[in-house]
Parts: structure tokens; C-alpha cells; sequence
């Protein structure tokens, strides 16, 4: 595979070109498989723009198990006994993940909450704020010990103090946010840079590849590009790989590690 690129295809198909234990990284943010029935609207009747994509929609529990499955395995096989996989998910989707995952023998290191400091308020008034994810960070297997993990480097980041495994970080608005022609957003679950800078800064070394089979919009691409990291992605939707292209394109500065935790704190 060649380096810095997107790949136009679905990704179990395209996973299986890769070659054995060949990636340092892999970065997931699959489908929620949301299982939303109706729209959701606002107490003023507006509705709410939530995630009714194509993509996200699974027939069944089995179906989406079995898809979650097929890339995973690809993804274990394709990993270095030194590199980690980070996968993000709700509680829709993230408990019926990590099974998965410890089935297919993959081993977790931690579980890391993003709390989300602007969530979406729960407009009907009937559960509680739904203000966080999950993120799983696992090896190959139980037995690789020697994976990168930048304790040291994410201390600092952290104001010289052990970083937790709860991040504090905002869902992606204002500049960050891409939007298309008609003025909303491009992408119904775009993440926020700063996620993705803890993923890559904490696990990688300059000059690794970092994989990322749901490509989206690239905010993995523009991260590890940032970072001095190789990426590829793998997408499907064409629209999104355009808006990804033109977005890593247009990235000229490349920082030093050091430069991005001055004076960054959780």
C-alpha cells in the first residue's frame, strides 16, 4: 500500500490487500449502527440534524456483528506486534465491539471516556445527556508488550501529571467543522483534530503509518500529516474522499511534538 493516500472502496474488500503486520496505528471510527426509528426534534419543532446516513444502517444485531467481525479480523492481521488499534464507538455499538474484539483475540490496554464538554442536550427530556464515547486501545494480542505508547511525552501534554483516561474535549464545530454547498455539515460524525492528535502523539513515532478504515472527511489524514505521520485511508463515499483530499492538501504546516503540547492541558 502506498503511503498518503485514500482508497476509494469498502473496507473489509480493501483490508485484505494489505499485507501481514504491516501497520503501526489503526485509528476506527466505524458506523454506530444507531438503530434511530424516527426523527428527532427540538422542543421548538425544529428537527435535529442526527446521523440517518445510508452507511450507518445495519438490518440486524447479527448483520452489524458480522460486518464488525470481518473488518476487525482483517484489521488484527494487518497490525504490528509493536503497533495498537484505537476504536471509537456509543453505547450503541461500543460493548458488542469490545466482545468482538477480545473474541478475535485482541488484547485491551485501556478504555478511555471522551467526555464531551458541548454535548447535544437530550431534547425530549427523557434520558440523561448522553455526553460521552468509548474509546478501546488493545494490541494484537495479550503477549505484545513492546507496543509504542509515549508516557512520557503525554505527561507533559497533561501539565507534568500522569494523563488520565478521561479526555475533555469538544465535539467539532465552528472552523474545524466542513460543511458543503448548501451550508451543513459534510459529515454527520466528523471528530474533533484534538482527539485525534491524543491518539497519534500517544502511540506513534514520527514517520509511522497510521491506517484509518473509515476515512470520512480525514481528520485522522490531517492529523498524522500535521504530525509528521504517514496515513492512509480507506473510504467508500466518493464526496468524502474529495473533501479529505482537498482538506490534507491544503495543510502546509507540520508541527514538532513539542510545539503541539506547549501549554496544553486535559
Amino acid at each position: 500500500m502506498i503511503p498518503n493516500t485514500i482508497i476509494h472502496g469498502d473496507c473489509i474488500s480493501e483490508l485484505k490487500n494489505f499485507s501481514d503486520n504491516s501497520i503501526d496505528l489503526i485509528f476506527a471510527d466505524p458506523p454506530y449502527n444507531m438503530q434511530l426509528e424516527n426523527a428527532l426534534y427540538r422542543p421548538n419543532n425544529t428537527k435535529v440534524d442526527g446521523v440517518d446516513d445510508a452507511w450507518d444502517k445495519f438490518a440486524s444485531f447479527q448483520e452489524y456483528d458480522n460486518f464488525c467481525t470481518a473488518w476487525l479480523h482483517e484489521c488484527r492481521r494487518i497490525l504490528k506486534n509493536t503497533g495498537t488499534i484505537w476504536v471509537i464507538g456509543s453505547y450503541h455499538n461500543i460493548f458488542r465491539i469490545g466482545t468482538i474484539m477480545l473474541n478475535l483475540g485482541f488484547w485491551i490496554l485501556n478504555d478511555v471516556t471522551w467526555h464531551k464538554t458541548n454535548p447535544m442536550p437530550n431534547f425530549m427530556g427523557t434520558r440523561f445527556t448522553n455526553a460521552t464515547e468509548t474509546l478501546l486501545w488493545c494490541t494484537r494480542k495479550k503477549e505484545n508488550k513492546k507496543y509504542t505508547f509515549n508516557y512520557e511525552l503525554m505527561k507533559k501534554y497533561n501539565g507534568n501529571k500522569q494523563m488520565t483516561s478521561v479526555w475533555r474535549i469538544g465535539l467539532c464545530v465552528g472552523e474545524e467543522r466542513l460543511k458543503g454547498e448548501d451550508g451543513k455539515k459534510a459529515h454527520s460524525t466528523q471528530k474533533p483534530e484534538e482527539l485525534l492528535k491524543r491518539i497519534i502523539l500517544s502511540s506513534t513515532k514520527q514517520g509511522d503509518i497510521v491506517l484509518d478504515p473509515f476515512f470520512g472527511t480525514g481528520t485522522t489524514g490531517a492529523v498524522a500529516k500535521k504530525l509528521k505521520r504517514n496515513y492512509i485511508g480507506i473510504e467508500k463515499e466518493s464526496d468524502y474522499i474529495m473533501l479529505a483530499n482537498n482538506r490534507i492538501d491544503n495543510i502546509s504546516v507540520h508541527f514538532e511534538e513539542a510545539d503541539w503540547i506547549e501549554g496544553e492541558t486535559t
